[in-house]
């Protein structure tokens, strides 16, 4: 049976790959839309929005449409459609790729060939619960285009790809925030983007950072109430924003002209779209740029060209929207942060990327409906494109894939066309590793054996078992620390050797040292044989998690030497050596880690975690405070968010912790709403559509006691408060205790609960 799928497997490939690449050529009817127009009334009471949605498409397939399909969320209901004003019969039925609704249209004339159609869908879409992707809140509203909300065609779920186009969007609630320009209409907020885009839109309340000289059109949306930190920080990550718009104009052209926005988001952090990118709020309180943030900005700004003012389209779009833009990305953070940034960031993808490389499919064939997607897509899409890189050399790859941008403008940069282009300017070598990196399944792996002397020489046999040729560099480390280096061809389920002319004794070898291939094992690269880095960072982590310090230390020593840049190891060192009562080394560790140019998010946390605790074993509870605030602030994951607001709160031990009276007030009633069992009067409480299942989990165990006490508050901006609480309670007989962290929600003259985002309550 396996062997009858892998054959299916293939053939498919052939068929696919044998097409020409476009939606003119095929055979059939192919509906693409060229613009959206949405009409959008969101009704916070009654929890739904409704909307009109005009699409203009064309017919680009070959053969006439009695039909046009488009998908929708499951749960929208479909009142009307008109085609060119007048009204259409349709049906509807469920989508079983990405559990959508498909919506068939019959057509009142056939549409033949290059024909297009105005279709508008009037239709609701109700919401249950507030998420990520739809939410209608009176702290945040936000539909984004991952949930759906609007009717398509294609989606994300397709080998073709989501439908972009321009589009005109008009919301009827104040501060909302989409791509494109904006105005005024009645009251209703309005966004034109002329570029190929999906319609969104998120609604909040923010205070603007604006960019100023060349830079008027970035703006930067912090949390209402920012303080001077903040916005210091959001003007950082505005002149980054630019210097990430000039690399690219210097690329690929002058940028188009759209509004770029840094929109600080609670929920949907890491969504971008013309020119618009979502991200953590936390974004704007850490200390320094971070790593991730970085990385999302250079993304949303390479986005603008591909995808943007070119539409990508096709078979495979996302090696090109993801991977091809996720290596851009890293070349403009190496010119900005430099050389040892960008090996960082190349590093963590081949970790996220290796755990997953024997069960992917095909590249040009994963659609985010696949599970490996988003660990494979953008990061093996961004190995495949800088292999291509060198192989080409820079400037010529570069040159190859403007050419294809600019061809690509009236109907879209396909996959097949940049290859085409490449083949031609690259020749054979680069269509043969093409062929084998997109179509294929990772089978590549590469091996070196013990350096053997051999007269004046030294040798290592190579063997590939790929079912591709590599060509490769392969390096040499001798006794006396000399560095050498040599390129070999090592052919298909083959063996090589590479050959190092060299006197002294070669005490390591390894074949390609800068990991450009993407591999299933990577641990046979190198001889003598080292510990994988997943495998020892993985072993570090769990010594530190029981205790054992001093073999937490050596690991992590380890995994250090095996990659200098990995900043998780180095910080696992210095938790270790902390733990070992080695204080002034420690902050050392801690110090080095923060300074680093480009630090992560968690980087930051644990950094400020552990130079606070240093600081606590020298008595300085006020420095040690500041330190731990520093760690909530950078909000990096939920340890280092539990571990610092503890050790905040004990640091402040001494002295009064900051607590709002009206907060500690509500907190109190909400005790007795939970005891009372009464579901109304609970979901009263609560911002209507968070916490849901937690509502559900409260009634049906009507806690017997449930008392909670206010430890500690804080701003987060000016209309939510974090309150640190620990809590006793008792439900169904069994006795609990423990801490959280609720979020409140200011609401008129009082607060609701929002969110609750600690909870170690056991």
């Amino acid at each position: 049976m396996k062997q009858v799928s892998v054959i299916a497997l293939a053939i498919f490939a052939v068929l696919l790959f044998q097409s020409h690449g476009s939606a003119q050529d095929e055979a059939r009817a192919v509906w693409q839309v060229n613009n959206f127009d949405l009409n959008v009334t969101v009704r916070q009471a009654e929890r739904d929005l409704s909307s009109v949605a005009v699409l203009k498409a064309r017919n680009v397939g070959n053969a006439s449409a009695t039909t046009f399909t488009f998908r929708i969320n499951p749960k929208a209901t479909v009142r009307t459609v008109e085609v060119s004003g007048a009204n259409a019969n349709f049906r509807t039925v469920t989508e079983t790729r990405g559990n959508l609704q498909r919506v068939t249209v019959t057509l009142p004339s056939a549409a033949g060939p290059g024909a297009t159609l105005n279709l508008s869908v009037s239709y609701s879409l109700p919401v249950e619960t507030n998420t990520g992707l739809t939410s209608i809140s009176p702290i945040g509203t936000q539909f984004l285009p991952g949930s759906f909300w609007y009717p398509s065609p294609n989606t994300p779920f397709t080998v073709r790809g989501a439908d972009t186009a321009p589009f005109r969007l008009v919301v009827n609630l104040p501060n909302v925030v989409s791509s494109g320009v904006e105005s005024e209409s009645g009251g209703a907020r309005v966004y034109v983007q002329e570029l190929n885009g999906q319609p969104f839109f998120v609604q909040g309340d923010w205070d603007k950072v604006e960019g100023t000289g060349d830079n008027k059109s970035i703006t930067a949306l912090v949390p209402k109430g920012a303080g001077p930190d903040e916005r210091k920080q959001a003007e950082q990550l505005v002149a980054l924003a630019a210097q990430a718009r000039s690399y690219f104009s210097g690329m690929f052209g002058a940028a188009p002209a759209v509004p770029l926005r840094l929109v600080a988001a609670r929920r949907g952090a890491g969504f971008s779209d013309g020119g618009t990118v979502l991200l953590e709020s936390a974004a704007f309180r850490r200390s320094k740029i971070d790593s991730s943030t970085a990385r999302q900005i250079a993304e949303a700004l390479a986005r603008v060209w591909i995808g943007g003012q070119t539409a990508v389209r096709g078979e495979g779009s996302g090696v090109l929207r993801d991977g091809l833009v996720r290596f851009l990305a890293i070349q403009f953070i190496e010119k900005q942060f430099g050389r040892d940034a960008a090996t960082a960031e190349i590093l963590r993808g081949r970790l996220a990327y290796a755990p997953i490389a024997k069960r992917d499919g095909p590249l040009a064939m994963t659609t985010p409906l696949d599970d490996t997607y988003f660990n494979s897509v953008p990061n093996k899409g961004s190995l495949i494109w800088r292999l291509v890189d060198r192989r080409m050399g820079h400037d010529a790859f570069m040159a190859s894939v403007r050419s294809a941008l600019v061809a690509g403008k009236e109907n879209g940069l396909w996959l097949s066309a940049l290859r085409k282009e490449l083949a031609q300017k690259g020749g054979d070598g680069v269509k043969a590793l093409l062929d084998y990196q997109l179509d294929s399944v990772t089978d590549l792996d590469l091996m070196i054996g013990l350096p053997q002397q051999r007269g004046a020489e030294w040798v290592s046999a190579l063997r590939n078992d790929g079912s591709t040729d590599v060509f490769v560099n392969a390096t040499a480390t001798t006794d006396r620390g000399e560095q050498l280096s040599v390129d070999v061809n090592v052919p298909a389920k083959n063996f090589g050797e590479a050959v190092f002319k060299t006197n002294a004794k070669v005490v390591k070898a390894e074949i390609d040292p800068d990991k450009l291939y993407p591999q299933t094992d990577y641990s046979n690269d190198v001889m003598p044989r080292a510990r994988p880095v997943a495998d020892a960072l993985a072993e570090a982590t769990r010594l530190l998690g029981a205790q054992d310090f001093a073999k937490a230390e050596s690991v992590a020593r380890e995994t250090i030497a095996l990659a200098p840049r990995l900043q998780e190891a180095r910080i696992i060192l210095a938790r270790a050596v902390l733990a070992q009562n080695k204080t002034d080394e420690a902050e050392k560790l801690f110090r080095s880690a923060l300074d680093e140019v480009l630090p992560t998010p968690s980087t930051l946390a644990w950094g400020a975690i552990g130079l606070g605790e240093v600081s606590l074993k020298r008595g300085q509870a006020a420095e040690a405070a500041k330190r731990f605030n520093e760690a909530v602030r950078a909000e990096a994951e939920y340890s280092t968010s539990l571990t610092a607001r503890a050790s905040r709160i004990s640091a402040e031990s001494g002295s009064a912790p900051p607590i709002d009276e009206s907060a500690r007030n509500f907190v109190k009633q909400l005790d007795q709403t939970i005891t009372s069992g009464k579901k109304v009067e609970l979901e009263s409480r609560i911002v209507s559509g968070e916490l849901v299942r937690f509502i559900g989990g409260i009634i049906g165990s009507q806690p017997e006691i449930w008392q909670t006490k206010v430890l500690r508050t804080e701003a987060v901006d000016s209309n939510l408060v974090a309150v640190d609480v620990s809590i006793n309670a008792k439900e169904l007989g069994q006795e609990r205790a423990g801490t959280a962290v609720l979020l409140l929600a200011r609401m008129g003259d009082g607060w609701k609960l929002a969110g609750i985002e600690l909870f170690e309550v056991r």
